[in-house]
């Protein structure tokens, strides 16, 4: 990477930090698989004011869905699914019908008809303490009860059209669980995280918690012109790990 191009990206990443009041990121560009420019801004804890490393662990969202993905096609290839099974043959999923049925290419391509049923917000809310929707989602019941309890917001037959469904990745961690007879964060790490020396990512708050670099989640708001920071809570949460829940850093993801 240039000096110029360096210079440019962090003028641009200080910009975007100051006009949406993040308080640290961390940042790692990759060419030719090799780590050419890696960095962190700003603080991963604002009381402290201990600064954003390359290595701090932060919650990667969605990026996860990539981990569960592999970890479906890594069954498959075993033999131990299919993933033009249709999803009731692995947990009681009742949309969809006998003559088209919604599988688990389906789920990974998000074209199963289903739009987001919300979830994740549900669910991220209550561990961030805020704005809580009382939607029983305690247990797996719970959760299948409000997913097979959205016939009516099924908008397509599966295969015609995109829409990102969130929960279908909490069904396939829950079908990686029923076929490889392991819990979904422990197959994630032993298939997928040691093969790839990603020793430090975790989907667990107490693995976390212990790990000297980590981010602190922060809620964000502006009122009459005035920003407040306010230390959150991370939603640890199993509904979450497959669609969303593993923590790692720029440095083991690179």
């Amino acid at each position: 990477m240039t000096e110029e191009v360096k210079e440019k990206l962090e003028s641009m990443i200080a910009t975007v930090m100051a006009q949406a009041c993040i308080p640290g990121l961390s940042i790692a560009v990759v060419k030719d698989s090799q780590v050419v420019y890696a960095r962190g801004f700003g603080a991963r804890n604002v009381k402290e004011n201990l600064p954003a490393t390359p290595n701090t662990l932060f919650g990667i969202g969605s990026c996860t869905k990539s981990f569960t993905a592999l970890a479906i096609m890594q069954l498959a290839e075993k033999g131990k699914l299919d993933i033009h099974d249709p999803v009731s043959k692995y947990v009681p999923f009742k949309l969809g019908s006998r003559e088209e049925p919604i599988t688990i290419h389906h789920l990974l391509t998000h074209s199963s008809g289903i739009p987001d049923l919300g979830v994740a917000e549900v669910l991220i809310s209550r561990m961030a303490g805020i704005d809580e929707k009382w939607v029983p989602l305690a247990s797996l019941e719970d959760f299948l009860l409000h997913i097979n309890g959205a016939s009516k917001e099924v908008a397509a037959e599966p295969g015609k059209r995109f829409f990102y469904f969130n929960s279908g990745y909490t069904l396939l961690g829950e079908i990686i669980e029923r076929v490889a007879e392991t819990p979904y964060e422990e197959y994630v790490r032993e298939n997928i995280l040691k093969p790839l020396k990603m020793e430090r990512s975790t989907f667990l708050k107490e693995e976390f918690e212990k790990d000297p670099d980590v981010m602190t989640p922060y809620l964000v708001e502006t009122k009459n012109g005035t920003v407040t920071v306010t230390p959150s809570r991370h939603p640890f949460h199993k509904f979450i790990y497959a669609p969303g829940g593993l923590l790692s850093s720029v440095m083991e993801l690179s």
